[in-house]
């Protein structure tokens, strides 16, 4: 071999082919695998989620406090509307006497507070307590002997006259006088000689009229101890007892002194059954 000779050239190195997808049997390159999702969060935990921990603005909860309150007021005036239901049908004669009997009520029972008071008072501050109680014992008893009718008393009040020349006046009106003065804080009543007492019933028609048995005649005079200022109101209030005598064609004249004696007496009447529980 000669030197001259060339030798086997060489073949040029080809480049290196990217690689290319593997395709299918259609050609088309097969799509790329997506990652693994994530696990699903069901329903239930996302409703969860939402509502804990509550989220509360501060204008939902000056709302919810606004509510409450507006709730609260309607609450009570309807309260007070339904209690205040059964005077609305009253009249206005019927109101003005409710009032006036409620205030005289009232002055009465603080009258007989402040007299337990005093009374509580002079027990602890006594010497002899003993010698104390006895006499507040013989003062209730002579207050107990007025309202049962077995003492006579006396003290300021007034004096009812009732003419009834037609006889028109039936038993209940009579009744519903002495209610009416009961009501305006009398404490003894005498009714044509008769003691008014707890029991006391009156039956009969106009012209027949019988106080506990005891028939009596017009006029029909009311002797009442209590005070002045509270019972002559009492009577002559606006559909009162002096204007429903004047409708049954009857007078009646109220007079104020300051010296009423009620002296008839009813017997003590010794109880079948009760006994006193005291030791």
């Amino acid at each position: 071999m000669n030197n001259d000779e060339t030798p086997h050239s060489q073949q040029p190195e080809q480049p290196e082919r990217p690689e290319q997808p593997d395709v299918g049997a259609s050609g088309v390159p097969d799509a790329p695998v997506p990652p693994p999702a994530a696990e699903e969060v069901s329903g239930r935990q996302r409703l969860l989620a939402g509502l804990w921990p509550p989220r509360v603005s501060r204008a939902q909860l000056i709302v919810a406090v606004l509510l409450f309150g507006l709730g609260l007021g309607l609450a009570i005036q309807v309260r007070s509307t339904s209690d205040d239901s059964a005077l609305r049908g009253a009249r206005q004669e019927d109101l003005v006497r409710i009032l006036d009997e409620v205030d005289d009520r009232t002055q009465r029972l603080e009258d007989e507070k402040q007299r337990l008071d005093a009374q509580r008072t002079e027990l602890e501050n006594s010497s002899d307590q003993a010698e104390e109680a006895r006499k507040q014992t013989l003062e209730k008893e002579r207050q107990l002997g007025i309202l049962a009718g077995t003492v006579a008393a006396q003290g300021p009040g007034i004096t009812l006259t009732i003419s009834d020349p037609s006889g028109a006046v039936a038993a209940d009106k009579l009744l519903d006088t002495v209610q009416e003065l009961r009501a305006a804080g009398a404490e003894a009543i005498e009714v044509n000689g008769v003691r008014v007492v707890a029991n006391t019933y009156f039956s009969g028609e106009g012209g027949d009229i019988q106080v506990d048995g005891k028939k009596i005649e017009a006029p029909y005079e009311f002797k009442v101890i209590g005070k002045p200022q509270d019972l002559e109101p009492a009577l002559n209030i606006p559909g009162g007892v002096v204007q429903t005598l004047e409708k049954e064609q009857a007078t009646a004249v109220v007079e104020r002194s300051e010296k009423i004696v009620v002296d008839a007496l009813r017997p003590a009447e010794r109880p079948d059954y009760a006994r006193s529980s005291a030791p």
